[in-house]
């Protein structure tokens, strides 16, 4: 006669307990709240119920409180003013120096550094970056726009055609003064690839009357096919040369060369996305 023996049973393993969500610090009295508001401070105010909760349970000497709130103050308003100058600049692509592969850049690496600094715009230096389509200009340029508006600056971007276009529009109605003063309150003013197609007397004139009111005063950034030696090649050349003898009187001029790196990327496959099948 065979005996079987059954098995013990698994011992059954209770399922864990979820984990409650940690409890909402409570909000900061009425009086205060109305404080901050009329102080206009939201950042602080919007981080106040935690960092109070969390004092009172640390015992955080007062000072450090205060510290951490007015901190928090700083830096919504910080963030809040830079993505408001991102808006206002009116970049183009998003490009930056995430993206900037530097020993891919024919500009020497010594000079990109010290441009990256931005020590220049801060005396009122320009900047031209002249060379072959295709071989990081625009890139280079927008990188430093980027991160001059990181650093708390203003920024406006242009083509040639664009900004004419902008003051085309104030011929209309007599407010090219004001729409220039605008623009040259901005610490960086780009004028993005001149050269590509001839430009007429419009354009030569708003190219010069930003030139002329950003002279010493603010930085300008000029990126084209051509030297701006050249650019009475393309503009009226009274205009050109007027706008030039300005913008190189403190100037760095960068000289790009190579083949197009958008289109080395192209023939090697790396610029192109496959087609779904």
């Amino acid at each position: 006669m065979t005996t079987t023996t059954l098995a013990d049973p698994p011992e059954l393993v209770p399922a864990p307990s979820p984990v409650p969500p940690p409890p909402l610090a409570p909000p900061i009295p009425a009086e205060l709240e109305a404080v901050l508001k009329r102080m206009r401070f939201p950042y602080l105010r919007a981080a106040a119920p935690d960092v109070l909760a969390t004092a009172r349970a640390q015992r955080w000497d007062p000072a450090e409180v205060v510290r951490i709130l007015l901190e928090a103050e700083v830096h919504g308003r910080t963030e809040a003013t830079r993505r408001t100058h991102l808006k206002q600049a009116g970049l183009p692509s998003g490009k930056t120096f995430g993206s900037w592969k530097e020993e891919d850049s024919s500009i020497p690496l010594p000079t990109q550094h010290a441009l990256m600094t931005l020590e220049w715009v801060g005396r009122a230096e320009n900047l031209a970056v002249a060379g072959p389509s295709g071989t990081g200009k625009s890139h280079f340029a927008e990188a430093l726009a980027h991160k001059a508006i990181d650093e708390g600056m203003q920024v406006a971007w242009f083509t040639l055609e664009s900004l004419t276009a902008t003051l085309g529009r104030a011929n209309v109605d007599n407010s090219v003064a004001r729409v220039v003063a605008k623009i040259t309150r901005c610490d960086v003013i780009i004028v993005d690839d001149i050269g590509m197609l001839p430009s007429g007397q419009a354009a030569a004139e708003a190219f010069y009357r930003v030139i002329d009111a950003a002279y010493e005063r603010r930085s300008v950034v000029v990126t084209s096919n051509l030297h701006p030696s050249g650019f009475d090649s393309i503009m009226p050349k009274t205009l050109a040369t007027a706008a030039v003898d300005r913008l190189l009187h403190h100037a760095h001029i960068v000289m790009t060369e190579g083949s197009s790196l958008r289109l080395t990327q192209a023939t090697t496959g790396h610029g192109v996305v496959p087609l779904a099948s």
